[in-house]
């Protein structure tokens, strides 16, 4: 048999013996009999079926890329991520006016014939011998349905998905086989329903469901009989029939469809009218796929689950396997953001630092007792563009941060709290000069730090001298005291107690072992700090950070996600002294712009070297947050400077970190129990001025200075200072 077309008979036959070769070898699998094979489309038919018996017996069905939703502790949606925007719905939850429009459109006999539809193949036959090309295809749904499942096992491939899609004689083979294989292995209610939500529906929507979303911002199972029509008109040629892009081809389309569904009875002619005089109707939603979509300034928060998930091994074996799950895996992500301390912690942020500020802000929130992350914002938004990021200034290097900020004098509770956990009177009293030499040498975890270079350091007001004990040194910050405590007690016990907290470097680098560290020279994130300072809040008990509640996969099955570890840093002891001396920071020391009036709280203002950075730490019984102001790239002094419209001679930690710290932190906690926290008594106030070594109180006299004692007061001790150590001389140390 041949079929004649000026320039191109020869071709136009062999193309027609290919094709009629298919429907022999679909006579022969669906009849189970031999046909005589005589001449060219002999050949192919035997050709066929040694290739179609080769095929493997089973169809690989992937799962279906589908879209993941992270939501807030509450439920409600913080972003969507996906590779293909899909959301698999049941087929009791797709309108029938859709499953009929499809049927209608596509494959009208789809519930009389089997896996191949004999009359479609000979219908296409002909059509495409007399046109001498192929003007129509001969695929029922469930052959479209197999294709679809080749195209979704490329993933994003392009060369995997050409191989998908190419017009072979072996791809058509395959695509018979396995149609008869998931025909009798699926059943036509369920086929339809694959089909449904695996098909590409223009605009970035896979599946009926995001379809309706993406055109109606609507569900499946709500589509009318004109939305219906419309989408199924598209899966024909979804660039073509776009009606975003091109309305008239849609409506024609659309029109077309609804024709075919009243021609065929699926509705009546009266219907059919009614439908085809509306207008398209269109609700369109932009399609929001990424972190970069989130809700509230969540962009950065969504980012660190993110990496989370990357990071961990639970949820993959490589990298590039969790890669894949994150986008593809139609999961559910339930975190620990709390939706009222997010808004809160933007508001404060806009408040206080406009993004196009030349410094930037960072705010990270945790719970005490858990380690739940409930809030983390910055005042540059998560973006590509003019002042915007894709560095989570809140977090460690690793986990899609920088290289951290030093952390200025919110490091001085670290060095106290080894002080008093190791046996250290918190009444103990130093000279505490303006201006001094480092002391030297100083004990540390390996060998002895000696001061070479003949190092000083000062305080940040010439008249913050001493004599004075570590409740004074602490709310005034005096950078002298701590030096000398932290040169007396060493440098490891320090380092060991930040290890204890939680507390290390931003760039995944051991913390220094010098002295200076007790003035915050080490780089660390906010959100380190904010876990840290948790802990005096939580009985001295430290939790790690956590930002993942639970996760659900795609068929609502639980997942396993890590889970916060907290151990016991310190004595309780130490963490009630510790809070006794960080409230009178923000009731009487640097920190008063931050103090909450309406319940118990405590904290540490930090400015590092030339003011490229300024801290606020504090925290309440339930809630602890980190502020960090300066300049990302760490070069920019933050002196006569305008931040959120005001202006500043010089930025401390009080007056712009305390601000934002307090309005952020205020409106997290509104409407939530106002607890206390532990405090110890601290007897004896400070020494008279001029007098260094005080008699001791002589109710204490014979108590050690062990760190168990509760509410036990102390005695001064007497200091005895090393020759020198009163020399004098800046070197610019971190001020408080």
């Amino acid at each position: 048999m041949a079929y004649k077309r000026s320039g191109g008979g020869l071709a136009t036959t062999r193309q027609a013996a290919k094709f009629l070769g298919v429907s022999v070898l679909s006579g022969v699998v669906l009849a189970g009999i031999a046909l005589p094979a005589t001449g060219a489309i002999g050949l192919s038919a035997k050709g066929t079926v040694a290739d179609f018996n080769a095929l493997p017996g089973e169809l690989k069905r992937p799962p279906l890329s589908q879209a993941t939703k992270i939501l807030d502790a509450n439920g409600g949606l913080i972003a969507t991520v996906y590779s293909r925007d899909r959301t698999s719905v049941p087929l009791s939850q797709i309108n029938p006016a859709m499953q009929k429009a499809i049927v209608a459109i596509e494959d009208s006999r789809y519930w009389q014939h089997g896996a191949i539809d004999m009359k479609g193949i000979l219908r296409a036959l002909n059509s495409n011998a007399a046109s001498g090309g192929v003007s129509q295809g001969a695929s029922t749904l469930t052959q479209q349905y197999v294709k679809n499942v080749f195209i979704e096992e490329a993933g994003d491939d392009p060369d995997k998905v050409a191989q998908a899609t190419q017009q072979t004689i072996g791809r058509k083979i395959k695509e018979l086989k396995y149609a008869i294989q998931v025909e009798k292995e699926l059943g036509k209610k369920q086929i339809l329903e694959n089909y449904l939500n695996i098909t590409f529906f223009g605009e970035q929507a896979y599946g009926v469901q995001a379809a309706a979303q993406r055109y109606f911002s609507t569900d499946a199972k709500d589509l009318t009989l004109d939305e219906a029509a419309l989408l199924a008109g598209i899966v024909q040629s979804p660039t073509h029939y776009d009606p975003i892009a091109y309305p008239k081809e849609a409506i024609t389309r659309r029109n077309t469809v609804l024709k075919r569904m009243a021609d065929l009875g699926d509705i009546t002619r009266a219907q059919a009218t009614e439908a085809q005089a509306k207008p398209l109707g269109l609700k369109p939603s932009t399609p929001r796929n990424g972190c970069i979509t989130a809700v509230s300034g969540a962009g950065f928060f969504c980012d660190y689950v993110r990496e989370t998930f990357l990071n961990n091994p639970v949820f993959g074996k490589t990298r590039e396997d969790r890669a894949k799950r994150w986008t593809t895996g139609g999961m559910t992500i339930r975190t620990t953001l709390d939706p009222q301390a997010q808004q809160s912690v933007q508001a404060s942020i806009q408040k206080h630092v406009y993004e196009t500020d030349p410094v930037a802000t960072a705010v990270t929130l945790v719970q005490p007792g858990t380690g739940k992350i409930v809030a983390m914002g910055q005042s540059r938004p998560y973006g590509f563009g003019e002042n915007e990021t894709q560095i989570n200034y809140n977090v460690d290097q690793s986990m899609g941060g920088g290289r951290g900020f030093q952390s200025g004098s919110t490091f001085k509770p670290i060095t106290a709290a080894a002080a008093i956990d190791g046996g250290t009177n918190p009444n103990t009293v130093y000279p505490a000069p303006y201006s001094m030499t480092y002391p030297s040498p100083v004990n540390t975890c390996g060998k002895p730090w000696v001061n070479t270079y003949g190092s000083t350091l000062s305080n940040e007001d010439k008249s913050e001298v001493g004599p004075m004990n570590m409740q004074k040194a602490t709310a005034l910050s005096v950078n002298t005291y701590y030096v000398q405590l932290i040169s007396d007690i060493g440098v490891c016990p320090v380092t060991q107690m930040a290890s204890k907290m939680g507390v290390h470097r931003a760039d995944g680098n051991p913390i220094d072992q010098v002295p200076s560290i007790t003035l915050g020279t080490q780089e660390v994130s906010p959100l380190t700090m904010a876990a840290a300072y948790a802990t005096f809040a939580n009985h001295g008990v430290y939790c790690t950070p956590v930002a993942i509640e639970s996760i659900t996969d795609a068929n609502g099955k639980s997942m396993p996600v890590p889970q916060s570890s907290c151990t016991q840093a310190m004595s309780e002891n130490t963490a009630s002294t510790l809070n006794t001396l960080l409230k009178g920071v923000v009731e009487d020391g640097t920190g008063k712009q931050a103090g909450l009036p309406d319940r118990d709280s405590a904290g540490k203002t930090g400015t590092t070297d030339s003011r490229y950075a300024a801290w606020f730490v504090g925290y309440t019984s339930n809630m602890a947050g980190a502020v960090w102001v300066g300049s990302p790239s760490k070069n920019l002094s933050m002196t006569n400077i305008t931040i959120g419209g005001v202006y500043h001679d010089k930025v401390f930690g009080a007056d712009t970190p305390g601000p934002i710290w307090k309005d952020a932190m205020s409106g997290a906690l509104a409407g939530t129990p106002a607890g206390s926290l532990p405090t110890v008594p601290l007897a004896g106030g400070n020494p008279p001025g001029g007098s260094q070594n005080p008699s001791p109180n002589p109710g204490d006299q014979g108590k050690g200075k062990g760190h168990g004692n509760g509410g036990n007061t102390f005695p001064w001790p007497t200091i005895s200072l090393p020759p020198g150590l009163l020399g004098g001389g800046q070197n610019g140390g971190n001020w408080p």
